[in-house]
Order: C-alpha cells, then sequence, then structure tokens
C-alpha cells in the first residue's frame, strides 16, 4: 500500500485505541490478531461498519491464556473508540467522556499513529462475508448487558442444560467448569437469542401430524419468522452470524448451541427451500458455506487470525453431517430446484467433502442409530397426552 492510500485510510478509517494494556496480551478484531508488545496502543485503519473485538490476557510468559472476552461494535468514519486496562479485573474498561474527547482528539492529531497496528485490509473480504448480515441493529438485539461475550460468565446457564458428548468436550475444552466469579447472581450476562423448539409440541392434533410438523420444520420456520423476526430474512441471517462469530472468535458456548439450532431449524425443512423460502435458503447455504469456508481451512501460514474449528467438532457422528446428509438428497435429488439453490448446495457439499473427508451415501437403514440420547436429531418422535413415543 502506497503512503498516500495508507495515510487517507488512517484519517477516514476507525481507530480502536487501547490504553495500558500488558504485554503478550492476545488483541484481536475480525479475522486478524495482535499479540501486545511494549510500544503497543491499539488499531488503525478500521473500515467503517460493524466488527467483533476480542481479547485474551496471558500469563507474564504469554504461554497460558484467560478465557476470551469480546465484543460488538459498529463504528464510523474516523471514529475512536478508546478503552484502558483494568488491573485489577484484568480487562479492558470504558473511559469517562473528558478522557476519551481528550485521547480522540490526539488520535486525530496523528500523536498515538507510531503505536497503532494497521487493519489489514485484504482481508477485509473474509470478514464481510462472514458479517454481511450483522448490523448495529442486530447487535443490540442480541448483545448481553454490557456488551461483553466471554465464557467465563456462561457456566451456569448450562449446568444443568443436556448436552451431547460433542457439546461436553466443547464444556471440557472451554473450561467452563470454572466458577464464574466476576458475574454477579442476578445480573443475566448472556446474548439474547431466539429460543428455537427443539420439538414441535401441539394440541388438537393427530399423532400423524405432529410426527409430520416436527419432520418438516417449514411450519415452525413460518411461526418463528413472524413471530420473533418480524418477517425479516434478514434478521434470522443476522443472528445465525452473530452467533457463529461469538462461538468461533468469542469462544462462547452459549453462541454454539445457538448456531446449531438455527442451523438445525432450517437443514429440517424440506417444503421451504422448494416454494415458501427459496431466496432465503439461497442465502443461508452462502452464509453457512463461508462460514465453514473460513474455520476449517488449514492452509494458515501465521497465527494472525482467530481459533479454528477442530475436526473434532464437525465429526462423522456429529449433528451436522446428518443434517447435511438428508438436505443434499433432498437438493439433489429433487426433480424442480432452483439453480441458486443447486449451486451453493454443491458447492456446500464440495466442500465439506473436500475440507473434512465426508460421504454422504443414503445409508437410510442404520440413519440415526449413532446419536447420543440428548440429541435433537435422533428419531422423530410422536407425542399423545404429553408422553414422547420413539418411531
Amino acid at each position: 500500500m502506497d503512503s498516500q492510500t495508507a495515510l487517507e485510510l488512517v484519517k477516514t478509517g476507525a481507530t480502536l485505541l487501547f490504553l495500558d494494556v500488558p504485554q503478550h496480551t492476545l488483541v484481536a478484531i475480525d479475522t486478524q490478531m495482535f499479540f501486545v508488545g511494549p510500544a503497543f496502543k491499539g488499531i488503525k485503519m478500521i473500515p467503517p461498519g460493524t466488527h467483533f473485538v476480542y481479547y485474551s490476557s496471558s500469563t507474564r510468559d504469554g504461554k497460558e491464556f484467560s478465557p476470551i472476552i469480546g465484543f460488538f461494535i459498529d463504528v464510523g468514519p474516523s471514529e475512536v473508540i478508546v478503552r484502558k486496562w483494568d488491573q485489577q479485573e484484568e480487562r479492558l474498561v470504558k473511559v469517562s467522556e473528558e478522557e476519551e474527547g481528550r485521547y480522540s482528539q490526539a488520535v486525530k492529531n496523528m500523536e498515538f499513529d507510531q503505536h497503532l497496528g494497521p487493519y489489514n485490509h485484504s482481508d477485509y473480504e473474509d470478514w464481510k462475508r462472514l458479517s454481511n448480515f450483522v448490523t448495529k441493529s442486530i447487535i443490540e438485539r442480541h448483545e448481553p448487558i454490557g456488551g461483553e461475550i466471554s465464557v467465563d460468565c456462561e457456566n451456569d446457564m448450562f449446568r444443568n442444560t443436556p448436552k451431547t458428548s460433542m457439546e461436553e468436550a466443547l464444556d471440557k475444552q472451554l473450561k467452563i467448569g470454572n466458577s464464574a466469579t466476576s458475574v454477579g447472581t442476578n445480573q443475566r450476562k448472556g446474548c439474547y437469542y431466539t429460543s428455537i423448539p427443539r420439538v414441535v409440541k401441539r394440541k388438537g392434533i393427530t399423532a400423524q401430524e405432529l410426527t409430520s410438523l416436527n419432520h418438516d420444520k417449514t411450519q415452525l420456520l413460518e411461526t418463528l419468522l413472524a413471530k420473533d423476526y418480524g418477517g425479516s430474512e434478514e434478521l434470522l441471517l443476522g443472528e445465525l452470524q452473530f452467533a457463529f462469530i461469538a462461538f468461533l472468535m468469542g469462544q462462547s458456548l452459549e453462541a454454539f448451541l445457538q448456531w446449531k439450532s438455527l442451523v438445525s431449524l432450517l437443514f429440517g425443512c424440506t417444503e421451504a427451500p422448494f416454494h415458501t423460502r427459496t431466496r432465503l435458503f439461497t442465502k443461508f447455504i452462502k452464509v453457512i458455506y463461508y462460514q465453514l469456508k473460513y474455520g476449517l481451512q488449514k492452509d494458515r501460514k501465521d497465527d494472525t487470525g482467530p481459533p479454528l474449528l477442530d475436526d473434532f467438532w464437525l465429526s462423522t457422528d456429529s449433528f451436522l453431517h446428518y443434517l447435511c446428509k438428508d438436505f443434499f438428497s433432498l437438493v439433489l435429488d429433487g426433480s424442480v430446484v432452483d439453480g441458486d439453490i443447486l449451486k451453493w448446495t454443491r458447492k456446500f457439499k464440495e466442500l465439506l467433502e473436500n475440507s473434512l473427508g465426508w460421504e454422504f451415501q443414503q445409508n437410510s437403514a442404520v440413519d440415526g442409530l449413532y446419536f447420543d440420547e440428548n440429541d435433537e436429531f435422533a428419531p422423530v418422535v410422536e407425542m399423545l397426552d404429553d408422553e414422547a413415543h420413539a418411531v
């Protein structure tokens, strides 16, 4: 990048000014990570729009890190966001309005320029593909009180929540067993996600009709779109991206479970992709394609990006393999399929096959036999008088 272009981006881009951050702390924005050295005081040249900022303090030798703390921001041109390190709480905190005004002016006067790491614009396309539906209203709709997303604040929420073996392992990996001592007992710190029913329950219909509703979740999707999203498909896709970013980059178990619920809802529809919600499903397949394409990449040359998805999370006995197998069969074997859905479904299938070595032959005789008893993708159930019977 030539110096004139860089100077223009410094002036028009947003700036994160982080003061007194200890050395070896991991500080990141979007798909880019920085390890704090003695001169680091923030990040400059940030494109206007929505971003995810996250960080993790370390031991003095830089070998062990605390749970990640992250937050979404929506910044305008030349905006300056100022945070200062609190040594007692080991986190970034807001400064007073007076301090913010003084520091902001100093940034605009280029007084901190040599201490600011540049936002890498060559990586911006990756971020836009991961966040193109995440708007300021999406952030305000889902972010927790105080805005901070951290697995350290989530352990009490999931202590008694049924989990599959994969989720139990994620639970262990993120060390949720440790108590979140900084969280007040009466203050909710989790994100405000839409409640997605695991099983549809409805009175006044036959068991066969109820089984059909649970087999094809198109009607549930329509109900949620009308009731919880005001009819907006973009709000649903925005929540899907919000949850994935909070999971992959913020290491949030709550976010993973919400992402799983939304993916399961959409892949559980057999009518909507062909008739009522063709455009939604085209956009959905593109969203999850770019999510997993980024999360599964193995050829990253350095450690300047967020943690990658391990194959462990997406093994062949995972919920995603099961759902994709049925969805691919539905679309690729369909007699009348929208061209865009067909194109992106083929791309997504090839991605999973090439990245994970998955195969999608249909073995209906054994489908579903490998699921945990707590997994919602076990065989469909009929419910009669509030009793569940496997079918």
